[in-house]
């Protein structure tokens, strides 16, 4: 049975093991942590909020939909959730490949709790760091959306730090036109300065998270 302590940021567990699931729920809500329990990849996909934030503790060797079958469908999903590997066996290929995939970490059981704690510290800091990206990745294209195909001309000079009668040269327009656009430019995006245009372009561009 899945126990939900909270809403948001729940750390999931999915492992076909039900003492391991219990044990490992247990040692997350000692510590403060909101919780989900699941016995298989399917499980959890089923009943995943799509709208939650957090991370999932996944075991390697599940029935089905394996752990590193699941990573990937999580990665490919809207929402970003961070992933742990547990295994009981060891097997250096596997955990090279979900590294390389960008799992958070890979730990083997009995796994110490402070290790774990820690992991799901730097998890959940992970993914609330990838959905603020994804926010202002939204939010920069919605501005962009407002912009002719001239004025993305304009800004993408602008942001190059190109001056307004170079932007006009290379787009073979008046200085002055340029200027218009420009404005036009600073306003849709609702960019108060240069810089803060600048800011604002910079933090919609997609970043890759290393482990």
């Amino acid at each position: 049975m899945t126990v939900v302590a909270s809403a948001r940021r729940v750390v999931h567990v999915v492992d076909d093991d039900r003492a391991v699931r219990h044990a490992l729920a247990r040692l997350l809500r000692a510590s403060g942590h909101a919780a989900q329990t699941h016995g298989s990849a399917e499980a959890f996909l089923d009943r995943r909020d799509p709208a939650s934030t957090g991370c999932a503790i996944l075991d390697v060797h599940l029935p089905g939909i394996d752990g590193l079958g699941l990573q990937s469908a999580l990665m490919s999903a809207d929402n970003p959730c961070p992933v742990i590997f547990l295994t009981g066996r060891g097997d250096v290929e596997k955990s090279v490949r979900a590294m390389k995939t960008g799992a958070v970490d890979f730990l083997t059981k009995p796994v110490q709790a402070a290790a774990l704690l820690t992991a799901v510290d730097r998890a959940l800091a992970q993914g609330a760091v990838a959905l603020e990206e994804q926010a202002a990745r939204k939010d920069l294209a919605g501005r962009l959306a407002l912009l002719t195909p001239r004025e993305r001309e304009v800004l993408e000079g602008v942001v190059a730090g190109r001056l307004n009668k170079q932007i006009a040269h290379d787009l073979g327009m008046a200085e002055k036109t340029v200027k218009i656009h420009r404005a036009r430019v600073m306003h849709k995006m609702d960019a108060g300065s240069l810089a803060a245009l600048v800011r604002l372009m910079v933090a919609g561009e997609p970043h890759r998270h290393r482990p």
